[in-house]
């Protein structure tokens, strides 16, 4: 089953989201980082403020008392405590930079544990320990608006992406839906020529391509249908004066002749026409069986017929196409494989199965390739027996035109084996 990441709107999605995420999660932790250094410097500076305040009240009003929890001590006060290292990471950074704010050869401490925090300052030159309260330091909050705000961010950007990616992808929706269309040998509509420079000169050399190739198939069709209708009159012609021939030995051998190219001219027509079959569609199963007992009843000392139908009611093709196809089929396996000829119809988890195969020798595997291609005889003396090679190549264009794959190989147990899979929904009208 494909993967919702195999195709370009889902690759271009994911890497749309990874790309998205990946910014604003670093966005979120350069903020946050920077917040946290803004208020370690917010509360140096604050710090730094209060200290210069004390110092110039105690210099200008040294009578005056001051605030509250604000001190003046003399150096030699027995209660001024020791250096500590012992701080959280955060309060010692904080030292650190308060120490790089004032003048060379100051000392900053903290007061001992047990107390609220007290900010113990002493700079070159002074007689006395400036002590004022330290502000605190909040670590960042887990969770706050910003992270509400990133959300909101985060997911406009992705819809908005997601938008222009698939607005992106729908022109090579289109182009891929086509290319598949002209590989099964359907009718192409024009692709329009949207997109990006690079996708509108893709698409417009797809559809100049598609231009060419149907103009030189309908010449192709053109000319074989004219050369094989042309030579049905003197076929005709040719048969009835063989048929006044006093020789029936030389008669039979001129009318197995003509027989042989009549047959040729009316695959010529076949692979010529290139019209929609319009037939009813009918059960497989059901017409397999009624065509395997008319090969029965025509020909009583032919090769058995074996049948496997077992796809059901569900399976249905045109009346005209299936008709077609088995009889390019079995008459191939007459002519040239070995009995007993099966007919095998099953259901698949993805669709259909129609198999033709015989016991015969079936095909070296080096022209296994060429099988198909029109005008391709593999055995050099088929010419002579009504064969253009345009058998298989029928049946391959009517299955890949009814939306089915055709597998041509050789079997396990011997023979060839011709296996064709239709999809789920067969279309109902196809080219004949």
């Amino acid at each position: 089953m494909r993967r919702p990441i195999d195709s370009l709107f889902g690759r271009l999605a994911l890497l749309v989201v990874a790309v998205l995420l990946i910014s604003h999660f670093a966005w979120f932790v350069l903020i946050r980082i920077e917040r946290s250094h803004s208020q370690a410097r917010y509360a140096v500076e604050e710090a730094a403020f209060l200290v210069e305040a004390v110092r110039e009240h105690v210099a200008r009003a040294p009578n005056q008392p001051l605030p509250s929890r604000v001190r003046a001590i003399d150096t030699a006060n027995p209660d001024v405590p020791p250096p500590r290292r012992d701080l959280p990471p955060a309060i010692l950074r904080f030292v650190d930079e308060f120490r790089d704010r004032l003048p060379a050869g100051s000392d900053v401490r903290i007061g001992p544990p047990g107390h609220p925090p007290m900010l113990w300052v002493h700079e070159a030159g002074d007689s006395h320990w400036i002590v004022v309260p330290m502000l605190s330091l909040h670590p960042p909050r887990s969770l706050d608006r910003m992270v509400l705000w990133l959300a909101i961010i985060f997911s406009a950007a992705v819809m908005c992406a997601l938008f222009v990616a698939w607005r992106l992808q729908q022109p090579l929706r289109a182009l891929s839906s086509a290319v598949a269309r002209f590989g099964r040998g359907q009718p192409v509509p024009p692709v329009p020529e949207r997109g990006p420079s690079e996708l509108r000169a893709l698409t417009h050399g797809f559809n100049q391509m598609v231009t060419e190739v149907s103009r030189a198939d309908n010449d192709r069709a053109i000319m074989l249908a004219g050369i094989a209708h042309d030579l049905r009159t003197p076929l005709a012609r040719m048969r009835l004066r063989a048929e006044m021939m006093d020789d029936i030995k030389q008669r039979d051998g001129v009318v197995r002749d003509v027989d042989s190219m009549t047959h040729i001219v009316d695959q010529f027509l076949v692979f010529a026409h290139d019209g929609v079959d319009s037939s009813e569609p009918v059960e497989v199963d059901a017409q397999c069986e009624r065509l395997v007992r008319s090969y029965r009843a025509v020909a009583p000392g032919a090769p058995p017929v074996q049948t496997a139908l077992a796809a059901g009611p569900g399976f249905r093709l045109p009346t005209a196409t299936l008709d077609r196809v088995l009889s390019n089929l079995l008459d191939n396996a007459h002519a040239y494989g070995a009995p007993p000829v099966v007919v095998e119809t099953a259901r698949t988890a993805d669709g259909w199965l129609l198999a033709v195969g015989d016991h015969g020798k079936g095909i070296a595997p080096r022209d296994l390739i060429d099988a198909s291609r029109p005008f391709v005889r593999l055995d050099p003396a088929r010419g002579g027996n009504g064969h253009s090679g345009l058998g298989l190549a029928i049946v391959e264009r009517l299955v890949r035109r009814m939306g089915g794959e055709c597998e041509i190989g050789n079997a396990h147990d011997g023979g060839l084996r011709v296996t064709m899979r239709f999809p789920r929904d067969v279309p109902v009208s196809v080219a004949a």
